[in-house]
C-alpha cells in the first residue's frame, strides 16, 4: 500500500509540474486598437504564435511559463502565466517607429542603436521638412553619406539625377520598397558626370506623402539581399494609417522669379471588409517651371572655337552676343510634370496568414533644351535652308537667321507591384511573394534637323528587258536630309522590366537563436526601343542622335540565388550574426559571398558592433548591351559625335574587349551606438569598402593616327571623333567615418527643442593599382581611365557633408533651422590642362522651416530652402610650377576656363558637375488638411 501511495503521489506530482493551459486573449496598443502579428513566445522554448488581425491570440503553455509578447514600434512586455487562461495585454509605444527597423537582418527586427550594423531611419515628417519637392532631394539634406545634384547638361538625365551614398555611385546603393527589391531605371548615364556608366532606381518617382519611414543600411549587404547592395541599402516603408489622412497642397517659386512649383497630394486610408484588412492609397500631381541658369559668354572663346578669326566673323560673333549674351542657352532646371500614384495594403486570410499588397505608377513628363546652335556655329554659308527652317532677327544673314535650339522632350513611365502572403506554419515564419516592376523612357528632338548628306537609292530603267540599264536611264537618289529634313523626331529610349519572386523563412528557436533561409528568382529584360529613321540616318538628328536598328533589341537574363542567416545571442550583452549566399546568372555564372557581424553591449546604454562581409555586384543588361552614337562636349571643339561600343557587338571582338563580369568586394564596419534617459543617442561608424573589378564607363578613345589600326578604322567607318566601352578597368577602396548624434527634448521656455548633428567623412577614396586597360588602347598611348575619369568616381561629391539641425515645438508653432555643410570637391575636367585641377569651395547651406497649427486639422508650413542664397564657387588651383605660370597669366586662365565651362555657358558649374544646386533661394509654402 505504501509503494501505492508513493507511485500515486509521483504521478500527481509530475502530472501537476507539467499541467498545459491554453491562454487566449487581446493584444492592444496605447491606442486602444488591435495589434496585428505581435510574436508571442513562451520565454525558454521555441514556442510562440502571432496575433491575427484583430490583436486576438491563442497558444498552449504550462501553468509556470511566461510569456513574451514584442512587436515592432512598441515595448517588449515579459508577463507570468500563473495559471490564468486569459490574458489581455496592453502594449505601450515605448519604442518608436524611428527605432525599431527591418532592413539588415534576415531574421528579427532590432532598435537602430541595437543592430550590429549602422543604420538610418528618417520619418515622414523629417522628409517633409526639407520642403525639397523629390524624394531624392529630401534625402539629400537628411543624411550626410547621401549625395544627389542635377546635372549641368539634362537631355536624357533630366528625367533621374544620379544619386549614391558613401561616394559609390548610383549602382552600389540597393533600393528595397516594403523589403522588396525596387526595378532599375531604364536610363543609363552616359554624360560626363558623377554616376557616368552606372545606373539606379528611380527613387524620386517615390511620392513623399506615401513613404511611412527611410531605413538606409550603411553597409554592405549582398549576403543579405544580393546584387547592387556593395555600399548599403535603402528600404523604403509604406504607410499603413487608415485612420491618419491628409491632403497637401504645395507651392514655390525661386527668388530669382522662375522655377514656379505647384503640387497636391492625398493620402488616406480606409479598413477593408469587417475590420479584416487595410488600405492605404497616396495621388501626387505636381508641375515645375524652367529655371534657367545661363553664363554670360565669351567672345574670344567663340571666336576661336567656331571662326577663323577673321575681322568679318569677330564682328558677327560680337554682334549676336550683344543682343544674346547667354548665347541663347538654356541650362538649369528644366520643367517638369509628374503624376504619382500608389497603395499599399494587407487582408487577414485566416489565423495567422495575411495577404499583403503594393503597387505604384508614375508618369512624368520633361521639356529641357540642348545647346543653342548659334548662327556662327552652324551657319547658313554650311546650310542654306536654315534660313527657311528657323527666320530669324538676324540683320547679318539671309532671312534673318539667328541659330536654334534644339529641344529635349522625355517621357517616364515607372511601375511596381508586390503582392504576398505571410503566415505562420508550425512556429515557422514564411513569407512568399512576387514583384514586377519597370521603367520606360522615350524622348523626342524638336527644332533640329538631320544636317547629314545621305540619299535615297538610285533609280534605273530596263525598257527592253534584257537586264541592262538603257543608256542614260540612271537616275542619282534624292537627298532625304538637310533641305527635306524634319525637324521633329522620335529618337527611341529605353525599357527594363524584372521580374522576382521570393521566399523568406525564419523562426525563433529560443530567446537565444533564431534563424531565417530563403530564395530569390529573378528575370530582367532591357530593351533599346529603335528610333525614326531620320533620328540616327547619317548621323541623326542635330543634338541627340535616335538608336538605329542594329543598336536595338531586347536582352534578359535570369539568376537564382538563395540564402541562410543564423543570430545567436551569446548573451543579453553579445550577438553574434552571419548570413552566407550563393547566386548563379545566366549570363556570367556562380557567386557566393557571406557576412558576419557582431553586437556587444558595453553598458546597458551603450553598444559596439562590427561587420565583415564580401559583395558583388553584377553587370546590368544596359551596361552589357548599350550601343550608340551620343553628342558630347569636347574641348576646344565644340560638340562632337562619339561611339560607345557593347562588349558583346563585332566592334568589342575587333577591338579586343573583353566581356563584362561581376564586380566584387570586401567591407569592414566597426562604430559605437548608444541611447541615454536623457535623450541623447549616438553612433559612430568607420567603414572600410575595397571593390575588386570595377565597371566603369571610359573615357573617349581617339585615333591613334595609323590608318591601318582597328581602332582608326572603326572611327572612320562610322564617322566618330572617339569610342568608348564598358570594362573591368580598375580596384578601388573607400573609407570613411559616419557620425550620428541627436539630444531629443529639450526643454526651452514653453516649448521642446531637439537638436541633431551627423557627418559623413571620407578618408580614402582611390583607386588601388593599375588601371586594367586592353592592348589596343594601352599601345596608342591612351587610357579608358584618365584624370577626368578618376574625378568623377573619387573626388567629385563632397569629401566631407555635415548637416547640423534644430527643430523646436512651441504650442501650436513648430520652427527648424538646418544647415547643410558641403565640403571642397575636386574636378579634373575633360580639356584642363594637367598642370590645374579646379576645387569647388566648402559652402554651407542654410534650410529655414516655420509651421503653424492653425487647427487641429490644417498646419500651414512655409520653407524657405537655401536662405542666405549660397551658391556653388570653384577656383583654380596650380598642380605643380607651370601650373603657377598659367595661373599667372590672365589670357591663359580665361582660356583654360572657356574650355571647361563651353567658354563661360556653364560658368557656375563648369560643364561637368558641381556638388549642390545653383537655383540659389526657393521658397515653398504647404497647406495640409487631415481628413
Amino acid at each position: 500500500m505504501k509503494k501505492l501511495n508513493f507511485l500515486l503521489m509521483l504521478f500527481f506530482t509530475v502530472a501537476l509540474a507539467n499541467a498545459q493551459t491554453n491562454v487566449t486573449g487581446v493584444v492592444t496598443g496605447d491606442d486602444g486598437m488591435g495589434i496585428p502579428t505581435v510574436n508571442i513566445v513562451e520565454k525558454g522554448t521555441t514556442n510562440g504564435t502571432t496575433t491575427d488581425f484583430d490583436g486576438n491570440y491563442s497558444i498552449t503553455v504550462s501553468d509556470n511559463a511566461t510569456l513574451i509578447f514584442s512587436y515592432i514600434g512598441y515595448e517588449t512586455k515579459e508577463i507570468a502565466v500563473n495559471g490564468r487562461t486569459s490574458i489581455n495585454v496592453t502594449l505601450n509605444s515605448g519604442e518608436s517607429l524611428d527605432e525599431v527597423v527591418l532592413v539588415g537582418s534576415r531574421t528579427a527586427p532590432r532598435s537602430s542603436v541595437d543592430t550590429a550594423l549602422p543604420i538610418d531611419v528618417v520619418g515622414v515628417k523629417e522628409l517633409n521638412s526639407t520642403g525639397q519637392v523629390t524624394f531624392d532631394k529630401a534625402l539629400q539634406y537628411r543624411i550626410p553619406s547621401f549625395n544627389t545634384v542635377q546635372t549641368p547638361v539634362n537631355d536624357a538625365t533630366s528625367l533621374l539625377d544620379p544619386y549614391e551614398i558613401r561616394n559609390m555611385g548610383p549602382s552600389r546603393t540597393l533600393i528595397l520598397i516594403n523589403g522588396k527589391r525596387k526595378n532599375l531605371s531604364a536610363l543609363l548615364y552616359t554624360q560626363t558626370s558623377p554616376g557616368r556608366g552606372e545606373t539606379g532606381a528611380d527613387i524620386s518617382a517615390i511620392p513623399t506623402d506615401a513613404i511611412k519611414r527611410v531605413e538606409i543600411l550603411r553597409d554592405g549587404a549582398s549576403a543579405q539581399y544580393g546584387s547592387d547592395a556593395i555600399a548599403g541599402v535603402m528600404n523604403i516603408i509604406l504607410k499603413d494609417d487608415v485612420n491618419l489622412g491628409s491632403a497637401t497642397l504645395r507651392a514655390g517659386m525661386t527668388s530669382e522669379g522662375d522655377g514656379e512649383m505647384i503640387g497636391i497630394a492625398v493620402n488616406n486610408g480606409s479598413m477593408i471588409g469587417d475590420d479584416k484588412g487595410f488600405i492605404n492609397y497616396t495621388i501626387d500631381f505636381s508641375k515645375v517651371n524652367l529655371a534657367n541658369r545661363p553664363g554670360t559668354v565669351d567672345a574670344g572663346g567663340e571666336i576661336a572655337d567656331f571662326t577663323g578669326g577673321t575681322p568679318a566673323d569677330i564682328a558677327f560673333v560680337n554682334e549676336f552676343l550683344g543682343r544674346r549674351p547667354d548665347a541663347g542657352n538654356i541650362n538649369g532646371s528644366p520643367e517638369t510634370a509628374a503624376s504619382k500614384f500608389l497603395v499599399n495594403g494587407g487582408f487577414d486570410l485566416a489565423d495567422n496568414t495575411e495577404l499583403y499588397f503594393n503597387a505604384a505608377y508614375v508618369y512624368k513628363k520633361v521639356n529641357s533644351f540642348a545647346n543653342y546652335r548659334t548662327p556662327y556655329w552652324r551657319t547658313v554659308d554650311d546650310f542654306p535652308y536654315l534660313a527657311d527652317f528657323f527666320p530669324g532677327n538676324n540683320p547679318n544673314t539671309a532671312g534673318g537667321y539667328d541659330g536654334y535650339v534644339p529641344t529635349f522632350e522625355g517621357l517616364l513611365n515607372d511601375y511596381n507591384g508586390t503582392v504576398g502572403i505571410k503566415t505562420n506554419i508550425n512556429d515557422w515564419n514564411v513569407d512568399l511573394s512576387y514583384t514586377t516592376g519597370g521603367n520606360t523612357q522615350t524622348y523626342k528632338v524638336n527644332q533640329s534637323h538631320n544636317r547629314n548628306v545621305v540619299y535615297s537609292p538610285s533609280t534605273w530603267v530596263d525598257a527592253n528587258n534584257n537586264g541592262q540599264v538603257d543608256s542614260g536611264e540612271i537616275s542619282e537618289g534624292a537627298p532625304l536630309y538637310q533641305a527635306n529634313s524634319p525637324q521633329s523626331f522620335d529618337p527611341g529610349g529605353t525599357k527594363f522590366t524584372h521580374n522576382v519572386g521570393n521566399i523568406d523563412i525564419n523562426r525563433v528557436l529560443s530567446d537565444k537563436v533564431s534563424i531565417g533561409f530563403g530564395a530569390e528568382f529573378r528575370n530582367e529584360v532591357f530593351e533599346v526601343i529603335e528610333g525614326g529613321l531620320a533620328s540616327y540616318d547619317g548621323g541623326g538628328a542635330d543634338s541627340f542622335a535616335g538608336n538605329s536598328p542594329e543598336n536595338s533589341g531586347k536582352f534578359n537574363r535570369y539568376n537564382i540565388g538563395g540564402y541562410f542567416s543564423l543570430d545567436y545571442d551569446v548573451s543579453d550583452a553579445f550577438l553574434l550574426s552571419g548570413t552566407i549566399r550563393t547566386e548563379n546568372y545566366s549570363d556570367f555564372g556562380n557567386t557566393f559571398v557571406y557576412k558576419f557581424s557582431t553586437r556587444y553591449k558595453i553598458t546597458d546604454d551603450i553598444s559596439a558592433r562590427a561587420s565583415v562581409s564580401t559583395g558583388f555586384r553584377a553587370p546590368t543588361l544596359h551596361q552589357i548591351y548599350t550601343q550608340k552614337a551620343q553628342y558630347s562636349f569636347v574641348p576646344g571643339q565644340g560638340i562632337q559625335v562619339g561611339g560607345l561600343v557593347n562588349n558583346v557587338s563585332t566592334q568589342a571582338q575587333l577591338l579586343g574587349i573583353p566581356s563584362l563580369d561581376a564586380e566584387t568586394s570586401n567591407n569592414f564596419t566597426i562604430g559605437l551606438g548608444g541611447k541615454f534617459d536623457n535623450g541623447v543617442s549616438f553612433t559612430l561608424d568607420y567603414y572600410n569598402i575595397a571593390v575588386k573589378d570595377r565597371i566603369v564607363l571610359g573615357s573617349e578613345i581617339g585615333a591613334s593616327g595609323n590608318p591601318a589600326n582597328p581602332l582608326d578604322i572603326l572611327l572612320t567607318n562610322n564617322n566618330l571623333s572617339d569610342v568608348s566601352f564598358f570594362s573591368n578597368a580598375i580596384d578601388t577602396r573607400t573609407s570613411g567615418i559616419d557620425v550620428v548624434l541627436s539630444k531629443q527634448n529639450i526643454g526651452l521656455g514653453n516649448g521642446e527643442l531637439d537638436l541633431n548633428l551627423s557627418g559623413n567623412y571620407t578618408i580614402q577614396n582611390e583607386r588601388d593599382g593599375a588601371v586594367k586597360d586592353i592592348p589596343l588602347v594601352a599601345n596608342s598611348g591612351q587610357s579608358v581611365v584618365n584624370e577626368t575619369q578618376e574625378a568623377l568616381f573619387f573626388t567629385s561629391r563632397p569629401k566631407t557633408k555635415w548637416i547640423l539641425g534644430a527643430n523646436y515645438d512651441i504650442n501650436k508653432w513648430g520652427l527648424s533651422l538646418n544647415n547643410t555643410y558641403f565640403g571642397k570637391t575636386t574636378f579634373k575636367q575633360q580639356g584642363l590642362s594637367n598642370d590645374l585641377r579646379t576645387e569647388f569651395t566648402p559652402k554651407i547651406v542654410t534650410d529655414l522651416g516655420i509651421n503653424y497649427s492653425a487647427s487641429e486639422k490644417l498646419t500651414i508650413a512655409l520653407n524657405i530652402n537655401n536662405l542666405l542664397n549660397v551658391l556653388p564657387e570653384w577656383s583654380f588651383k596650380a598642380e605643380n610650377a607651370n601650373g603657377e605660370a598659367i595661373l599667372a597669366d590672365p589670357a591663359q586662365v580665361q582660356n583654360q576656363s572657356n574650355l571647361i565651362t563651353f567658354n563661360q555657358r556653364y560658368s557656375q558649374m563648369t560643364y561637368d558637375g558641381y556638388h549642390f544646386s545653383q537655383l540659389g533661394t526657393m521658397f515653398n509654402l504647404s497647406l495640409n488638411y487631415k481628413f
